[in-house]
């Protein structure tokens, strides 16, 4: 990948990639490449979210790479594609797959990432790009570690508040209590912090374990600005808490020990605040070095996302060789 010539010393600016704070912006700079982009982002080593992990060793979170290319593709949707600034993005699927799992060990430096992020195939409506399918190589130091697929589309905020108007009337919106209140112990969920347990109430039946998600739109990592939908983020969230659980539910293995290596997730409805929210697992039997867990989110027996998601234990991961450099200064 040619991006030895990338910046690391400021943010590009959040409106490109859709954040409100600017803890949250991941990336530094971009250049063209080809069709694509070549992208430059730093990992934090300090986040309340996604550094708040139980994992040993200490790694950088699998998801945080996710939010990168989630990054990656607001901003290439606007510099390559010409999506309006005040366009709606709707996320139908994302899958990430880590092929080293050296890189993600924190050093004492932050670790910076060049993304190599092309559209593989863009949607259009009137002759304008309405939607891509964009393909990401993510490298450190020049060694890629990493793999991800994007698909979205996006529109005007009116069609967008045309089409959730129309979706809402459709359902029954009371509100109602669906929660006890009783969030998971941190530990069976590979978290330090209570605050970042996203599963209550779970229940685990043979090799199927369900949870109520919990919606916390105050949460300053899964709900980054007002959303009147359940963020994509919260979704990968719970979709992780619960893989974790049930790894640990079914086959005994511990959250602290886990760490995704795989994950693809497709989104096929919104999911509303109002409605109570559960993930439901089947977790697979145990291989060489971890499990499969695929699992559906439903709401009221509508499907509004599935996942599958590998975890891998920590035990098998590779040392690295003597005198090897995995972050970049």
């Amino acid at each position: 990948m040619a991006a030895t010539t990338l910046g690391y010393s400021s943010t590009v600016p959040r409106a490109l990639v859709h954040r409100e704070a600017l803890a949250e912006v991941f990336l530094t700079d971009y250049q063209r490449q080809g069709e694509g982009l070549s992208v430059a982002a730093q990992l934090p080593r300090t986040h309340s979210y996604y550094n708040d992990h139980t994992s040993n060793p200490a790694l950088y979170d699998p998801l945080v790479v996710m939010e990168v290319l989630r990054q990656c593709g607001i901003l290439a949707s606007h510099c390559l594609l010409d999506a309006p600034q005040e366009s709606s993005m709707v996320f139908d699927a994302a899958s990430l797959d880590v092929l080293d799992t050296r890189p993600l060990r924190i050093g004492p430096r932050p670790t910076h990432l060049a993304v190599d992020f092309q559209p593989e195939q863009v949607m259009r409506r009137g002759g304008r790009a309405s939607g891509a399918v964009f393909r990401a190589a993510v490298s450190v130091d020049g060694v890629e570690f990493a793999r991800g697929c994007l698909e979205w589309r996006w529109m005007t905020r009116r069609t967008w508040q045309a089409l959730r108007e129309r979706a809402r009337a459709s359902l029954d919106l009371t509100p109602r209590a669906h929660l006890t209140g009783l969030r998971l112990p941190t530990y069976l969920v590979g978290r330090g912090s209570a605050q970042n347990v996203v599963l209550a109430d779970a229940v685990t039946e043979g090799d199927q374990v369900t949870g109520h998600v919990v919606v916390d739109r105050e949460h300053p990592g899964l709900f980054d600005h007002p959303l009147d939908h359940i963020s994509g983020a919260l979704m990968f969230e719970a979709f992780r808490q619960t893989a974790l659980y049930a790894a640990s539910e079914v086959h005994g293995l511990a959250p602290r020990g886990l760490v995704v290596t795989s994950m693809a997730t497709k989104f096929q409805r919104v999911g509303e605040f109002e409605l109570p929210t559960d993930c439901r697992a089947r977790v697979g039997a145990v291989g060489d070095n971890g499990v499969l867990v695929t699992m559906d989110m439903v709401q009221e027996e509508r499907t509004i996302a599935t996942a599958r998601f590998g975890l891998e234990r920590s035990a098998c991961f590779a040392a690295p060789a003597a005198g090897t450099e995995l972050v970049s200064a």
